[in-house]
Parts: C-alpha cells; sequence; structure tokens
C-alpha cells in the first residue's frame, strides 16, 4: 500500500468516524433512555403490587376481625345497628380491595385470596342469617366462630405467598 493510499484510507476513517459519531452517541442514548424506561415500570409495577397486596391484606383481616367481634356480640345478645353498619362498611372494603387487585396480581395470590374469601363470605352469610332469627340447622354463633377459624391459616398462607412475590425473605 502506498502513502497516498494509506492517506486517503485514514481520511475516509475520519470522516467516517466524525459523521458517524453522533449517530453512535444518538443509539446509546437512546438505548440508555429506553432501560430507564424499562426499570421505572418494573418500578411502578412492583410498587402497584405491593400496594395491592397491603390493602387485600388489610382489608381480608380487618373483615375477619370485625365478623368475630359480630359473632361475639350476636352470641351475647349485644349486636347492634351500628355494630352491622361496621361489619357491612369491612365487607364493601375488603370487596373492594379484592376487585382492584385482580387486576395486577399474579394467580397465586388470588388463589390464595379466593380460599379465604370463601370462609369469610361463608361465615358473614351465616351473621347475617343468625341476625335475622333465619339461622339453618346447626348454625350458631359457637359454630359460626369455629367455622370462621378456618380463614386465620388461609390468611397466613395469603400474606406468605404476597411476600414471596415481592422478594421478602424471612
Amino acid at each position: 500500500m502506498s502513502t497516498a493510499t494509506a492517506a486517503m484510507a485514514t481520511a475516509i476513517v475520519g470522516v467516517l468516524g466524525t459523521l458517524l459519531a453522533p449517530l453512535v452517541t444518538t443509539w446509546a442514548t437512546k438505548r440508555q433512555r429506553t432501560n430507564e424506561i424499562r426499570a421505572e415500570e418494573r418500578r411502578r409495577l412492583f410498587e402497584e403490587r405491593r400496594s395491592a397486596y397491603t390493602a387485600m391484606n388489610r382489608a381480608s383481616r380487618h373483615f375477619h376481625t370485625m365478623l368475630k367481634d359480630a359473632l361475639h356480640r350476636l352470641r351475647d345478645g349485644v349486636y347492634t345497628d351500628d355494630d352491622r353498619a361496621q361489619v357491612e362498611e369491612a365487607r364493601r372494603d375488603y370487596r373492594d380491595r379484592y376487585a382492584e387487585a385482580q387486576m395486577v396480581v399474579p394467580e397465586a395470590v388470588l388463589t390464595a385470596s379466593r380460599e379465604v374469601n370463601t370462609v369469610l363470605a361463608a361465615v358473614d352469610a351465616t351473621a347475617k342469617r343468625i341476625d335475622r332469627g333465619l339461622a339453618r340447622d346447626g348454625e350458631s354463633a359457637e359454630q359460626a366462630l369455629l367455622d370462621l377459624k378456618a380463614a386465620e391459616p388461609r390468611l397466613t398462607a395469603m400474606r406468605r405467598i404476597m411476600r414471596e412475590d415481592l422478594g421478602v425473605a424471612d
């Protein structure tokens, strides 16, 4: 290769480098922005899921507590309209948190939540029948309290699944 050819090749590489440098910089910047957007989306989805888990766990446990209190009051004959309103408010909050969670949580959490819901809904229905004087054979506040105990390990299992999904290690 002659000196002229080498000089010509060097000039071409220099010009191409000058022309391509902004393109490479633009490409690198665009790639970095894309990665940042993806990371932010993952953080947003994680926070959305964590918030849904917190709300669902709180509402489930609150509804459970309100049902237990209601059954004790029904058993003792001191169940009031205020108690009824509080249980109804807890039930509505529980239902709303579950509906919100359905859009953002994985199926394993929904399955665990449905298992909790099965118990809570059955006990809620029993409590309402007892309150109205329409209890079925074998239904009593005492039996409903025993039935409600079945929700406790299910609540714990649901919380454990939520924590695992969030990466919380014990």
